[in-house]
């Protein structure tokens, strides 16, 4: 069998497995071609095949200007089992394993899981909001795009007023401190930041620099977590250095290793993996050792430990965050306004890996730069 061939057999499998398994419920709208195909990597031809693989399997129709449906036919759900509307931005990279554990604490309670995807765009987030609800979706997790929002509060009072109950995965208002009134369930990033410069400077690293992803949903408190720490420990003069996810490449790397060599920085932590493993890369190329000469640490964990000198990384508990976030919701559908309103945030681990140079408490003697 060929690659192509490879490839289309296994997107119909995933396709298929997931109209089965109620993923994509009789009458729910499935992403779009392109969508899809910006999703799984795959050619728009290889994304089309399936969905006519699956027409001719009639276990998806077509509508004229609206889209691909899974059909209307099926056993009817069991009485009384619920069913758990869940909105993501992305499902490559960091949701699947919050989804994996929403799906696991779903399945313990019998519950059924109805999956939509924003692709980071409200208007997409809208409209998947609206077919959860038309799906019979009893209460819905969220990832909504609360930090891209005009007025954040305002978004967030308009998801509460939803007719069925909510709670928030990754996202809280923030700025809002105690008058913030969401359900939510969140990593703590500004204390994952803040364990990784305490990390860094039981090392011997004095100067530290954050380089980060500047328009990442956790940025902010990335932020804050480094300048707290920073500011406790006595850190002289630490070095900050901003970009925008799309600016981030092997020049802009090369840029942010110029920077932390004028700061004379031995230790820095990156806002995340992709941008860790550029500077890793530019480290080199700038004639820098990794960890002897440039300490890192990565936020994310996604894909630290492929790295070329694997990456010491700050993970977040995502599949713990996905089994508690069900857990609150389905307290909430049971119990009504007699469960207290969860705000919980869970702190992330430090994975300690290569590129670092040592454990917590070892500390080393630096190497001017």
């Amino acid at each position: 069998m060929t690659a192509p061939e490879l490839k289309f057999r296994r997107l119909t499998a995933d396709l298929r497995r997931g109209i089965h398994d109620g993923t994509w419920p009789p009458g729910s709208k499935l992403p779009t071609e392109r969508a899809l195909a910006a999703e799984t990597g795959l050619s728009l031809t290889t994304v089309r095949r399936a969905y006519e693989e699956l027409v001719a399997e009639r276990l998806v129709e077509r509508r004229q200007g609206a889209g691909t449906f899974a059909a209307r036919s099926g056993p009817p759900e069991p009485a009384g089992r619920r069913v758990v509307g869940v909105l993501v931005p992305d499902t490559a990279l960091y949701y699947p394993r919050v989804l994996q554990g929403i799906e696991k604490e779903l399945a313990g309670a019998g519950a059924r899981l109805v999956l939509a995807c924003s692709y980071y765009d409200r208007s997409v987030e809208e409209t998947a909001i609206a077919e959860l609800l038309s799906a019979g979706a009893d209460g819905l997790l969220l990832v909504p795009g609360l930090h891209t929002a005009d007025d954040p509060a305002l978004r967030a009072r308009q998801l509460m007023e939803l007719p069925v109950p909510v709670v928030l995965v990754e996202r809280r208002l923030t700025a809002a401190g105690p008058g913030d009134p969401t359900e939510h369930v969140c990593t703590d990033h500004a204390g994952g930041a803040y364990e990784a410069v305490r990390h860094l400077y039981a090392l011997g690293h004095e100067r530290q620099a954050l380089v980060l992803r500047s328009d990442g949903p956790p940025a902010a408190l990335i932020t804050d977590g480094f300048a707290c720490a920073a500011a406790e420990l006595g850190l002289p003069r630490p070095v900050y250095v901003r970009e925008p996810m799309e600016g981030w490449d092997a020049a802009r790397a090369d840029d942010a290793v110029r920077t932390l060599l004028d700061g004379a920085v031995t230790g820095a932590l990156c806002f995340g993996d992709r941008e860790a493993t550029l500077l890793q890369s530019a480290a080199r190329r700038a004639g820098l050792r990794v960890p002897q000469d440039l300490a890192l640490v990565s936020y994310d964990n996604e894909f630290a430990d492929v790295a070329e000198i694997p990456l010491t990384a700050v993970a977040p508990p995502k599949f713990q965050m996905g089994r508690l976030a069900a857990q609150i919701l389905l307290s909430r559908l049971s119990d009504g306004d007699a469960s207290p309103v969860h705000q919980v945030q869970l702190r992330p681990k430090l994975v300690v890996r290569a590129s670092c140079g040592g454990r917590p408490g070892h500390r080393r003697t630096r190497t001017a730069l």
